[in-house]
């Protein structure tokens, strides 16, 4: 069973060469890298293709003109050669096992389409911060399911014959791709978490989620949420109408305050639990 990395690089060939280390680090060996530059304004093409060189388990591609996130991962998707794909972001690092606990949950559990892990936030420098511990089984099969608060987040495998199925990524969506791509893989089957840090996510300046992005990556994952409940042709969540047409975030939110209840996260835990042991 082989394993894609898929790796959308924008002006992050700085970075690069730790990124590559924890490839090479993998304890699980079928794998291939596939590289899609989205137009870089920097150096990046120069110094990624000099430190991946002739390795013929890399692949590189290049956009003819900056397309943005969402165009460029389901790009990635289609370059792909393996049964089991995963986005690792080139300012970022996985730990050696992070491929293998994939790959494992895949050959036992039949019914997977995707798997998680937990990611560690860290410093310019990939010295870990904190872990993120929000990162934990959600209940599988719940259609008002939409990752607020979010638990599932990196490292994630995902079955790409299963993503054939769906539809595909939203080349519109510039932040929160990878929320969209959870909820569509999430409505075509069972998802299960690894117990286990495998990311490492850099945080620095340039990230994509930092600073003034904070709010657009918001206003996003807002946006990706609607369209998975149209998606998914709900009318209504505890009551409470879904809007027809997307409008601003805090109407979508405001319909899934009640997710950050006690009673609501008790009950969630004991629908994990009896999934878990039937």
């Amino acid at each position: 069973m082989k394993f894609s990395i898929l790796i959308a690089n924008y002006n992050n060939g700085k970075f690069f060469q730790d990124c590559y280390k924890s490839i090479l680090q993998q304890t699980y060996q079928n794998w291939e890298v596939v590289i899609l530059d989205d137009a870089s304004t920097d150096n990046s093409v120069e110094v990624i293709k000099n430190i991946i060189q002739n390795d013929s388990r890399f692949r590189w591609y290049e956009n003819e003109k900056n397309e943005g996130v969402g165009f460029t991962k389901g790009k990635l998707i289609e370059l792909a050669e393996g049964e089991i794909c995963g986005y690792l972001d080139p300012d970022d690092a996985i730990l050696p096992n992070a491929v293998s606990a994939s790959i494992q949950v895949f050959q036992k559990k039949k019914d997977a389409v995707l798997t998680y892990s937990r990611l560690a936030k860290c410093d310019v420098n990939l010295k870990p911060i904190s872990e993120f511990k929000a990162a934990m089984q959600v209940p599988n099969g719940n259609m008002n399911w939409f990752n607020c608060p979010v638990q599932i987040a990196p490292f994630v495998g995902f079955k790409k014959a299963v993503y054939e199925t769906c539809e595909k990524m939203n080349p519109d969506l510039k932040i929160a791709e990878d929320q969209d791509l959870y909820f569509k893989m999430y409505e075509k089957g069972n998802v299960y978490f690894i117990d286990q840090t495998d990311y490492l996510y850099r945080a620095h300046a340039g990230g994509i989620s930092q600073n003034d992005n904070k709010q657009k990556s918001y206003e996003y994952f807002s946006k990706a949420i609607f369209l998975a409940m149209k998606r998914r042709n709900l009318k209504t969540i505890k009551g409470k109408k879904v809007p027809e047409t997307y409008k601003n975030s805090r109407e979508i939110f405001d319909l899934l305050e009640y997710q950050n209840s006690f009673p609501h996260r008790v009950l969630k835990k004991l629908k994990v639990i009896f999934q878990q042991v039937f």
